[in-house]
């Protein structure tokens, strides 16, 4: 069944030939331009936007703040409540130490030593290093895209997590990928709650998206939060995913 119902004008043999004629003369850049104008459809300024590079190769970081990190930073900022205690962190502390309170120990891991992590190790292998329940929150900022074992190490996450602590993790959606660092899995909002109601069963898992169509063409072109404005960034748009944000919690 068609997405949309045909009618009658949307028969080739209802075009008048003369039209068509017309339409084939013209071209159809030029046939789009006039389409747009007799209908009132905006037309694109593109400027210096009508590029195949993007401004920023690195997310946008030296020019500011990377649009993904608008959403992060807010739902880290609203869930200070659960990181507490003993946290455990992706790569290094910091959010933890930005977001957390009354933290008692906050550890890191990495598969790489580069942060001197707490454990280095295969997060999806880390039985031997990271005991049942050590942690009352896990901290996974854009981390879920990158783990090649996915499964496995969603897992893991809710193993090392003490009954009635969270989660709380965000991946990329719409933004570009990372390049040096290997992108496996980008799903939808609705991907990512088929995913985790199978890998964690039993436990009350929210899983939100945020952006929408400019700040997703922003962050594709390498712009930065402070070149747009909070109330073009906070409006939600379900068809454009920038970032996929997940808070699980265990069970008691």
């Amino acid at each position: 069944m068609d997405a949309q119902p045909r009618g009658a004008a949307d028969s080739i043999d209802d075009v008048p030939p003369v039209i068509e004629t017309a339409k084939r003369l013209a071209g159809p850049r030029a046939t789009a331009q006039l389409r747009c104008l007799l209908r009132g459809y905006g037309r694109p300024r593109w400027g210096n936007l009508r590029r195949t590079t993007p401004f920023s190769s690195s997310f946008g970081f030296e020019r500011g703040t990377p649009i993904d990190r608008h959403y992060l930073h807010r739902f880290l900022d609203a869930h200070r409540r659960a990181i507490t205690g003993r946290v455990l962190e992706v790569q290094t502390d910091s959010y933890t130490k930005r977001f957390g309170h009354q933290v008692r120990r906050a550890d890191t891991f990495d598969i790489v030593p580069d942060f001197a992590p707490t454990y280095l190790c295969d997060f999806a292998h880390c039985e031997s290093l990271i005991h049942d329940a050590s942690y009352d929150c896990v901290l996974l900022p854009n981390t879920l895209q990158h783990f090649r074992d996915l499964d496995r190490c969603l897992g893991q996450a809710l193993r090392i997590v003490a009954a009635g602590g969270v989660i709380l993790a965000s991946t990329a959606g719409l933004l570009p990928l990372t390049g040096d660092t290997p992108d496996y899995w980008r799903l939808s909002p609705d991907g990512w709650r088929e995913r985790l109601a199978q890998a964690w069963r039993g436990a009350d898992v929210k899983v939100s998206g945020h952006g929408n169509c400019l700040a997703v063409v922003a962050s594709q072109l390498g712009l930065a939060v402070e070149e747009l404005t909070a109330a073009e960034l906070d409006v939600h748009d379900a068809r454009y995913p920038l970032l996929t944000t997940i808070v699980c919690r265990k069970p008691s």
